[in-house]
């Protein structure tokens, strides 16, 4: 056990990074960010920050030797930084798990050699798009193997004309294809699990996105019973397959004919959990400090109908390219059922997620009326 007091180590300094200190913190443990670029919002709250690149290999090794076990906040961290972190302290998830889900390719790779149920897929290398569509039909989408989130290095392909658009944008880069899902619903199970195999699960969030950017979440998600306890059974069976020691994220889709299929993993916290800080008993960060630290897992029951909403760098007021203006936090701030959680990053941007807003309440269609009122306001 990696007791309260010591340091944990966290590799990223965005918005993940500083719930999980703020977390971690509350708990007693002081937090190390190693993060390349500053200022950053896991650095502002952090009892210590290294700011040095991923390739700074004495950097990083300073930075594993003063502290007591190492976790991450997003995938896109490469695979030499991560060798040289792990030769001198713990690192969960394990880097052999990141191997797997920051690469799309080896992620759908991994999700068909052990039976779970994915969309049908071809790579397509150096960017030859057009013979994998012809393998899976239209309509489809083409994402790049590496570095997508946030709806960045992927496009839907309906038509023959988006087809050779395509083929322009993605040319010289390896990408996956994926055959179009109909789905009824995007949800998504945060399991969390420790190195005893204990697990916990929380409550399928139901995802609405906007621009392929998560927008909404909502929790419970508006589906039948046996759906959810589906849905949360193949997240433990995935993170059990993976051997995971903290959180993982298992997107998922809802057919329209009733099937549950694996979109995405992430092994770490996730924006659809975030409703967790204000909505369950425990939230998903707390539960990944408790994981990796060998600490009880906590409950992982919602405690109210919630909804999460995201806010972008759209909500600011814009003249000439620059923000001028920032949006009135008033409604929010003013409304007993919302809570407000802002990431402290220096400068909006258009699609940059600057922060995220709760609506709690006994009924969930009130509460989803009033989370869509107070995003109208801003």
């Amino acid at each position: 056990m990696i007791a309260p007091g010591r340091t944990i180590g966290m590799l990223g300094g965005g918005q993940l990074g500083r719930m999980f200190a703020q977390a971690a913190q509350s708990l007693g443990y002081r937090v190390h960010v190693y993060e390349p670029a500053q200022p950053s919002p896991a650095a502002a709250v952090a009892d210590f920050s290294t700011c040095a690149p991923y390739e700074d290999a004495a950097a990083l090794d300073e930075f594993a030797q003063s502290v007591d076990i190492v976790t991450y906040e997003f995938e896109n961290i490469p695979a030499a930084a991560l060798k040289v972190v792990e030769a001198a302290v713990d690192l969960h998830p394990s880097p052999a798990i990141l191997h797997v889900c920051q690469n799309r390719w080896r992620e759908k790779a991994w999700l068909h050699s052990n039976n779970f149920p994915h969309a049908p897929y071809a790579e397509a290398l150096e960017g030859d798009i057009a013979r994998a569509v012809e393998q899976l039909g239209l309509p489809c989408v083409v994402k790049t193997a590496d570095f997508g989130y946030d709806g960045k290095g992927q496009m839907k392909i309906a038509t023959a004309q988006e087809l050779q658009q395509a083929v322009a944008i993605f040319r010289g880069r390896r990408c996956v294809v994926e055959q179009w899902v109909p789905f009824e619903r995007e949800l998504s199970v945060i399991c969390v699990r420790n190195r005893a195999g204990e697990t916990r699960t929380f409550p399928a969030a139901e995802n609405l996105h906007t621009n392929h950017i998560l927008d909404m979440s909502i929790v419970p998600a508006r589906i039948p019973p046996f759906v959810e306890a589906e849905a949360r059974r193949m997240a433990v069976q995935v993170a059990a397959s993976l051997g995971v020691v903290g959180l993982l994220a298992v997107e998922l889709f809802l057919t329209t004919g009733g099937e549950l299929i694996v979109n995405e993993l992430a092994p770490r916290p996730h924006n659809s959990g975030h409703w967790s800080l204000d909505g369950a008993e425990m939230s998903q960060f707390e539960q990944h400090v408790r994981a990796i630290c060998g600490l009880p897992l906590g409950p992982a029951r919602a405690r109210n109908p919630t909804v999460m909403v995201n806010i972008l760098g759209d909500a600011w007021s814009w003249q000439n390219g620059a923000p001028v203006a920032d949006p009135d936090w008033q409604p929010i701030l003013a409304d007993p059922s919302a809570r407000l959680h802002l990431y402290g990053k220096p400068e909006p941007r258009p699609g940059r997620k600057m922060g995220h807003f709760t609506v709690q309440g006994p009924d969930l269609e009130a509460a989803i009326l009033r989370a869509r009122q107070l995003k109208s306001r801003l």
